[in-house]
């Protein structure tokens, strides 16, 4: 169970970079639009892409460390 819930949390962590590079992609290639109308709505959604990848990225990555660390809290205890 707990190896499962570690390989779930690395695919969402790759899912999510995924997208930031996705939206990366998508933030350039608006710069070569020559609408104005259609520059600004794919600027700002790349952005909105780009925010939400990084968010959950950064969260998935904080929430394996402290789940590594209270791991090893848990077993430095065990051996005292």
């Amino acid at each position: 169970m707990k190896y499962t819930w570690w390989l779930l949390q690395i695919f969402m962590t790759l899912v999510s970079i995924f997208f930031l590079v996705f939206g990366i992609d998508l933030f350039v290639g608006a710069y070569s639009l020559k609408d104005p109308f259609s520059f600004i709505m794919t600027f700002f959604a790349a952005n909105f892409v780009i925010l939400i990848s990084l968010t959950l990225m950064v969260t998935f990555l904080i929430k394996m460390i402290r789940v590594y660390r209270h791991m090893n809290n848990q077993t430095n205890k065990d051996a005292s």
